[in-house]
C-alpha cells in the first residue's frame, strides 16, 4: 500500500544534493516542509532538494486498530521492540531505498544524499542506514529508536557495512513520554559499540516527544558538515 506522493521542496542553485525526511506516526511530510523553509528563508542548503515521503495509512494496532499514516505498525507504546511489525518495517524500507536510488539516478551520488526523520520516520532512517549498500552522506534520528535490533548485525553484512564511517545524529528529549529516552540512548550506544558506527548522541533537557530549535540547529550544523557546499567541491 503506498502513500501519498512525496512532498518535494527543490533545490534554488544547481542541485548537488538531496535530504530525505520522514515523519512520525500519524503524521505527513508537511508536517516538517517547514523546515526546508525555515532554511531556504536564511539561504541555507540552497542546492539541496528537500524530499518529505508520506506514509500509507495502515491499521495501527496502539490506535484500537484504526488507519492513520505509520512506516510499520506499532503493538504497544510500553515497549516498542515487543511484536515489531517486520514486514511493515521492510516494505518502509523498500520505498526509502527507491527514493534513495531514484536521486542516484537522477545522478546526485549517493554520498550527497542525507537520510532521516522523526519518531518512526528515524527509526526507519537509522535502520535503513546501517542496513543499506548504498553509502550516504548522512543518517540522522530524532526522537526514536533501532528497530529488529535483534537482526541488524545480520542485516548490516548484508549490506557489507556501507555506512561504517557514515556521520550518524541522534537528538532525544530527556523528558520523552512517547519513545523513551533511555531507548534512544541504548540505541546510539548499540550502534556505536556494537556495529561500529560514529554517533553523535545529543539530549534535549525537558524536551517532551518533539524537536525544539536547538535541536534544529545542532541538526543544521550536522547537515554543514555531511554535505560541503556544490562550491566547495
Amino acid at each position: 500500500m503506498a502513500g501519498r506522493q512525496a512532498l518535494i521542496v527543490p533545490a534554488l542553485k544547481k542541485h548537488s544534493a538531496t535530504i530525505i525526511m520522514a515523519h512520525g506516526l500519524g503524521d505527513s511530510g508537511a508536517g516538517w516542509v517547514s523546515l526546508a523553509e525555515s532554511w531556504r528563508r536564511r539561504g541555507k542548503f540552497e542546492d539541496v532538494k528537500f524530499i518529505f515521503p508520506n506514509a500509507p495509512n495502515i491499521p495501527i494496532t496502539v490506535n484500537f486498530g484504526m488507519s492513520m499514516p505509520g512506516w510499520y505498525d506499532i503493538s504497544d507504546f510500553s515497549d516498542l521492540n515487543q511484536q515489531q511489525d517486520e514486514s511493515g518495517i521492510f516494505r518502509s524500507r523498500s520505498t526509502f531505498t527507491k527514493l534513495i536510488t531514484d536521486e542516484v539516478a537522477a545522478g546526485i551520488p549517493s554520498n550527497r544524499i542525507i537520510l532521516g526523520g522523526f519518531s518512526q520516520g528515524g527509526a526507519m532512517s537509522l535502520f535503513t542506514g546501517v542496513t543499506t549498500p548504498h553509502k550516504l552522506g548522512g543518517v540522522f534520528g530524532l526522537s526514536c529508536y533501532l528497530v529488529l535490533a535483534d537482526k541488524i548485525k545480520e542485516l548490516a553484512k548484508e549490506a557489507s557495512d556501507a555506512n561504517k564511517d557514515t556521520a550518524f545524529f541522534m537528538g532525544h528529549g530527556d523528558a520523552d513520554e512517547v519513545v523513551k529516552y533511555r531507548w534512544g540512548q541504548r540505541t546510539a550506544e548499540m550502534l556505536k559499540n556494537e556495529l561500529g558506527h560514529k554517533v553523535e548522541f545529543k539530549t534535549y533537557k525537558g524536551l517532551p516527544h518533539s524537536a525544539d530549535m536547538q535541536e534544529i540547529d545542532d541538526l543544521e550544523e550536522f547537515i554543514k558538515r555531511c554535505l560541503p557546499s556544490y562550491e566547495s567541491l
